[in-house]
């Protein structure tokens, strides 16, 4: 997953791909060992899914004895999209337009509520640090006990969240007032990307007026980003996706604005380093001679946007070219208890993570700090365990894939649909 947000999704309307059981050994073989090799855990010790069970009980009075010392946002039009095969929803959106601003509210399942810093859950997570994802096959930082029941955003039942509730100017879209904080949320419905996208192109349907107007707003940050010169690699993003990256790139910048301007506090903070001149010179030279495609002279002055303006023109078979290209030089980014230096590709001064705290270690940190002000005296390094077991991860999902091609299995075809092991008979 990018820096925006990251899933693994199912395609709606085609059905598994299908293997056989002698296969379907071969990759459970070929999983335990990748984790071997880099260390990642897939099974939770008894005592961490023991307490993940005990947190998960009598959810609904724990909820109704919070309501007074949280502010209770339950008659709020929220929503949640996800892909179709989500199992939890951690993050939600609500939209309001007023005379001379949009609120926007990015809700979040308030995760250390629950994982605290002395519960085997956060130890835990300390140690997993992210939520693997393989092509059909997931490792979870936290109990999915935990993050399909609590932390997940169902419809038409009350959840504690944690609220990031923006202000943004109509001329700039630049933060007028940020305000985070607990919540009580009482989303809606919970739609996938393909009905949001209905929902969008239906004046009838529910929630249609409020998807057209935050559409609207995502699609103005994502041409301003792209404006100031935020990388942009993926084009050809459907206006669901659209609203949900650019939502959660704005409250991820509010946040760490406010810890950092705001507050002036160590946070896991996102640092991604410029390539050099020469190297950003050779990926554009190689960009370049690819068949069909031209730089915009315009453009050179600025890699990123050369990049961007390129995308937006180039053939479609070269599209795979011009990103790996890019990709080839980019250093990798790291969480820093400093956020200077800033993020190159986004073309952030100051970028973190705060809206997946399910599923990333410096997201459930940085709610810890926000909502304590207390720094962990082990912030640097947790900032690099987080940091190296991303690396693991990603070398674990990049082998698995290469072993998907090699006992000929579609890496993409598997991960958006899924497996289904059939008897060896039904094959033939």
């Amino acid at each position: 997953m990018s820096d925006a947000q990251s899933e693994a999704g199912t395609v709606e309307g085609q059905g598994p791909v299908e293997i056989d059981e002698e296969l379907a050994r071969h990759l459970e073989n070929k999983r335990e060992e990748l984790f071997e090799k880099f260390e990642i855990p897939d099974e939770f010790p008894p005592e961490v899914m023991e307490e993940a069970e005990t947190r998960t009980e009598d959810i609904q009075s724990e909820i109704r004895s919070e309501v007074d010392e949280r502010r209770d946002l339950r008659d709020l039009t929220t929503w949640t999209t996800d892909p179709i095969d989500a199992q939890d929803f951690d993050d939600a959106i609500s939209i309001e337009e007023r005379e001379e601003e949009y609120v926007l509210w990015v809700h979040i399942a308030d995760v250390t509520h629950y994982v605290t810093p002395e519960t085997s859950m956060w130890s835990s997570a300390v140690e997993r640090a992210n939520t693997v994802y393989l092509p059909a096959y997931t490792v979870h930082m936290l109990p999915p006990t935990l993050a399909e029941t609590v932390c997940s955003l169902v419809p038409n039942e009350d959840r504690l969240a944690h609220t990031v509730e923006m202000h943004l100017g109509k001329e700039n879209l630049g933060y007028d007032e940020i305000e985070i904080y607990k919540s009580v949320i009482e989303s809606d419905e919970r739609l996938t990307y393909a009905q949001a996208e209905k929902r969008l192109e239906d004046p009838d349907s529910p929630l249609h007026e409020e998807c057209g107007l935050v559409y609207e707003l995502a699609d103005r940050m994502h041409e301003q980003r792209k404006a100031d010169g935020s990388l942009v690699l993926n084009p050809s993003r459907d206006r669901a996706h659209t609203i949900i990256e650019e939502c959660m790139l704005k409250a991820n910048k509010a946040v760490t604005h406010e810890l950092m301007w705001g507050r002036g506090v160590e946070a896991m903070y996102r640092v991604h380093p410029q390539p050099s001149p020469d190297e950003w010179d050779k990926a554009l030279q190689e960009i370049q001679e690819l068949d069909g495609v031209s730089i915009p002279g315009e453009a050179w002055d600025d890699p990123r946007k050369a990049v961007n303006a390129t995308l937006e023109e180039a053939p479609e078979r070269q599209l795979g070219k011009i990103q790996w290209a890019v990709m080839k030089v980019m250093p990798r980014a790291r969480y820093m208890n400093d956020p200077f230096g800033g993020h190159h590709a986004l073309n952030f001064e100051i970028y973190g993570h705060f809206t997946s705290p399910i599923r990333r270690l410096s997201d459930l940190i940085n709610h810890w700090i926000v909502h304590t002000n207390d720094v962990p005296e082990d912030l640097v390094a947790l900032c690099d365990r987080a940091s190296d077991r991303q690396k693991a991860a990603e070398r674990c999902e990049r082998e698995y894939k290469q072993f998907l091609e090699e006992v000929g299995l579609d890496p993409n075809a598997v991960n958006n649909r899924g497996i289904e092991v059939v008897e060896e008979d039904e094959t033939d």
